[in-house]
């Protein structure tokens, strides 16, 4: 989670998190698979509800924008910062912001969480040949936004 959230809300988020699966934890199967991918899909879960709150706080900025000039820079005003840096992370944000919260939830568990196929199904509890496709589809889909640059090799990908 520390690397799609700032530092404290990813200290809270984690303990909301392990705070579920003591709450959830007669309903561990061991039988599904290693608790990893379990604590993932609670994880998921977990910054969901986060992402929900967060897009309402954003909103009410949004409307407020002007009329609180005098308040202290957050955490949304770090975010808009840093991925204003860069115009290769403005539009990767954008395509992030533009998928489907599934689609991004897969792709942030594979490529941050360095799950496998595998413990993303399980942690979404979709089908492992899902996974797949759907990460080729999404991967495409942002090589797009940036103009089919990937930005991990620095050039054309296609």
């Amino acid at each position: 989670m520390g690397r799609r959230l700032d530092r404290q809300a990813a200290d809270d988020l984690t303990a909301e998190v392990f705070l579920a699966a003591f709450r959830k934890r007669e309903t561990f199967d061991p039988g599904r698979g290693r608790v990893r991918p379990w604590l993932y899909g609670l994880a998921s879960n977990v910054i969901a509800v986060h992402r929900r709150a967060e897009a309402r706080r954003l909103a009410a900025l949004q409307r407020s924008a002007g009329t609180d000039d005098d308040r202290e820079p957050g955490h949304e005003d770090r975010v808009v910062t840093r991925v204003d840096a860069g115009s290769a992370q403005g539009r990767l944000a954008a395509g992030l912001r533009a998928l489907p919260d599934g689609d991004r939830d897969m792709l942030l568990l594979s490529a941050l969480g360095e799950l496998s196929h595998e413990e993303v199904a399980q942690a979404l509890d979709i089908p492992y040949g899902t996974v797949g496709s759907r990460l080729n589809r999404v991967r495409r889909k942002l090589r797009a936004a940036l103009g089919g640059v990937n930005p991990l090799h620095g050039g054309s990908d296609g």
